[in-house]
């Protein structure tokens, strides 16, 4: 096939430095290309896309690009452009689930789909389960829904079917799994519904029955390219694989350094053993750092060299000079936030820094509101990323409920939140008796409303409203297509009077929900504006579906940004405070076990570490209250530390602390360490499963601090519900 060239390959290679030039120039086979953090692997991406189209490798249409987010996808489009500018149109360019699903539109109703199936997100993954879990009347209290979720997405990911799951029960919560996992897989079936796992299991089961469509898709996409390697999970690894079979043209690009999600999926050894996949695969090492200074980058290596599933590498930066690494022991967590405020203050003094220079980063989100508190006291501009997100505003999943109904009529979920939105007086009465007549005619849930006149036990003025509400629904559909989705979601709330309500109801709070409505319909038109290829609806509620915490993240206002390690993964900040640096919090607790969870744990401290471009500070609180009074102890990572890369400072409460214990007139006779930590500061969670000395093993059920220590009740297989005191208890995480 003849490809037409572009522009001169050289100007493009130009400004690589020559690892990333003979990462770019290599276009033939499988390619690993190992990118420490801030070497430039999205610059070398866009580059190899452009210099693959520029000597007429490829066309734009025969390239896939994929990402993890859409801001990454955004960015890589827009250096693409900038490049070549006439190639972006036609070429792949998007996060694993918006290009997979873009598939599964085209080819769903091979696999028993319709092609306007809904993208059930968290918050519809669990509603549904929590239904079948009252139709198999199962406690939603002794059985936590949310972690019956997470076992379910976990065995999809690792491509463990209910067939498969229900083989390897050995207790009562997997067995509770496995029969909601059954029904849960028939009812998505049923709604027309797809939750976030089934976007890269489903075309996986589309390339297996169907060779010729996979055929299609290796001829299509000669050329795949995926950032962030090290984060895929099998199911992702397993269709990448699929898909590069034919041309084994494939590119990965990532850091096994920086392979933090394991506990939603990811594998590390994807990019460890990338090799053994491909034989004959070419590799090279982007080394040089472009981000931050000598002693980020020196301090943040001594740590995770500790590693020992790692490729061998080492971070070097041209930079000179910059400061050393702050370690700062605190007394407590509100002094971690008071001195995070004072040394912002400092900053901005110093070095004419903006607000939106500083990231606070922390472990886990309940650390956020002591530093809240601390910024809220000195009056800093503060956003939370990863807090509640615009689309899961209440009055925003209302409206769009209504428009997945039109869109999909068989998620009876949506159907369901919206049958008495705005109050139409149909009650869970109503509700039900719609449920049982839809059952027993095997009818869905909307096809029953259809048929109002004909279910038992229902009033007359109820039918009038289930006829008015049906009313809408058939007007509403009857216009898809036909009007612009701006133009029909913005006649639907007017008619539905939302705003009206708003406006009667006259509070600050429901001014507040008619502005995001509001915005709702702006976001829209603006997604009809930009995205010229698929304005429709359905394409509209698929983007909003998949939007992640960063993508909803507005980085050009100018304020403090508070987020968890993992959220800040991909991003960079002049200044950066790492909180909570304590065994039991960074690493995590319940993470030291397994030696392959602590040495994730590790990786999640080394991302933290190089977001830092300018400066960097470590803290730590000897007296952090997490579950009760007592001491904390530093976190073994800091002990790791070449100290050389570092300054050490004690805060003043610190030094008021250890001038007092001098004096006093009897001694310990010898301080615990981080190996004799209180049980007290062991993270446990709702649903829980843990091993109990006497009681063996349970499901914990509810947890609350107290001043003597928190106080558990679990539900014991054997002994039913014990209520436990920590440290006492002596509890085993299962």
């Amino acid at each position: 096939m003849s490809r037409p060239k572009h522009a001169p390959s050289e100007k493009i290679l130009h400004d690589l430095n020559q690892p990333q030039r003979q990462a770019v120039e290599h276009l033939d086979g499988p390619v690993l290309i190992l990118a420490g953090a801030g070497s430039g692997k999205t610059r070398v991406l866009t580059f190899r896309i452009a210099h693959l189209i520029a000597v007429g490798k490829a066309t734009p249409k025969e390239i896939i690009a994929l990402t993890f987010t859409n801001k990454a996808a955004g960015e890589m489009r827009d250096r693409v452009h900038k490049l070549v500018p006439e190639s972006v149109a036609s070429m792949w360019v998007g996060t694993f689930h918006s290009l997979f699903a873009r598939i599964l539109r085209r080819e769903a109703d091979r696999i028993g789909y319709s092609h306007n199936f809904t993208i059930y997100d968290t918050d519809d993954q669990q509603t549904l389960i929590k239904t079948i879990m009252n139709e198999l009347k199962i406690s939603t209290q002794i059985f936590s829904p949310k972690l019956i979720a997470y076992t379910i997405s976990r065995s999809k990911n690792a491509l463990i079917g209910p067939d498969e799951f229900d083989q390897d029960v050995n207790n009562p919560n997997d067995e509770v799994t496995a029969l909601v996992y059954r029904e849960y897989t028939r009812q998505l079936r049923q709604l027309n519904a797809m939750d976030f796992d089934d976007l890269l299991i489903k075309p996986i089961e589309l390339f297996r029955l169907y060779p010729l469509v996979k055929e299609y898709y290796q001829d299509r996409f000669r050329f795949i390219l995926v950032d962030e390697y090290q984060d895929t999970n099998r199911a992702q690894y397993l269709v990448l694989r699929e898909l590069a079979d034919k041309y084994k043209n494939i590119c990965v690009v990532g850091d096994d350094d920086q392979s933090i999600y394991r506990w939603r999926g990811a594998e590390v050894r994807n990019i460890l053993e990338f090799e053994k996949d491909y034989p004959k695969c070419a590799k090279f090492r982007l080394e040089q750092n472009y981000r931050s200074t000598p002693a980020i980058l020196g301090l943040a290596h001594s740590v995770v060299v500790h590693n020992s599933q790692r490729h061998d590498k080492k971070l070097w930066t041209e930079r000179k000079g910059g400061e050393l690494v702050s370690i700062v022991s605190v007394y407590d967590q509100r002094e971690e936030a008071q001195m995070i405020v004072e040394r912002i203050s400092a900053e901005l003094r110093k070095n004419e820094h903006k607000f939106s220079d500083f990231a606070i980063l922390y472990r886990i989100n309940a650390q956020s509101r002591s530093l809240e508190d601390g910024l809220r006291l000195e009056g800093i501009p503060y956003i939370i990323v990863g807090g509640i997100r615009f689309y899961e505003r209440k009055e925003i999943k209302d409206v769009l409920a209504y428009l997945r109904v039109l869109v999909n009529p068989d998620d009876t979920i949506s159907l369901k939140r919206i049958i008495n939105y705005p109050t139409r007086g149909i009650g869970d009465a109503t509700v039900a008796k719609i449920d049982v007549f839809a059952r027993a005619r095997k009818v869905t849930f909307l096809e029953a409303l259809f048929k109002g006149d004909e279910i038992d036990g229902l009033g007359k003025r109820t039918r009038e409203r289930l006829s008015a509400f049906v009313a809408v629904i058939k007007k509403y559909q009857g216009l898809l297509g036909q009007v612009s989705a701006s133009e029909l979601a913005s006649t639907l709330i007017d008619e539905l009077g939302i705003m009206r309500q708003f406006k009667e109801e006259n509070t600050l709070e429901s001014a507040t929900r008619a502005e995001n409505v509001r915005e709702l319909l702006q976001a829209i038109h603006e997604f009809a504006v930009s995205n010229g290829e698929d304005t429709t609806l359905e394409a509209f509620l698929q983007h909003v579906s998949l939007l992640t915490d960063v993508d909803s993240w507005d980085d050009q206002s100018n304020v403090v940004t508070l987020m968890t390690l993992h959220a800040a993964k991909g991003l960079e900040f002049p200044v950066v405070f790492i909180a909570g640096l304590e065994d039991g919090l960074l690493p995590l607790s319940r993470n030291t076990e397994d030696p392959r969870d602590l040495e994730e744990e590790r990786r999640l401290f080394y991302v933290g570490a190089t977001r830092a471009k300018d400066k960097l500070y470590l803290f730590w609180a000897k007296n952090r209250k997490r579950y009760g009074e007592g001491r904390s102890y530093k976190s073994r990572f800091l002990k790791e530390i070449d100290t050389s890369y570092a300054i050490l400072e004690e805060s003043q409460m610190v030094k008021r602390e250890k001038f007092a214990q001098s004096h006093i007139t009897y001694h310990y006779d010898a301080m615990p360490n981080y190996e004799d930590e209180s049980q007290e500061y062991v993270e446990f969670n709702i649903g829980m499963r843990v091993r109990h000395q006497k009681f063996g093993k349970g499901t914990i059920l509810s947890l609350e601090p107290a001043s003597s220590g928190a106080k558990l009740v679990v539900n014991f297989d054997l002994y039913g519900r014990k209520r436990l005191v920590l440290p006492f208890a002596k509890l085993e995480i299962l």
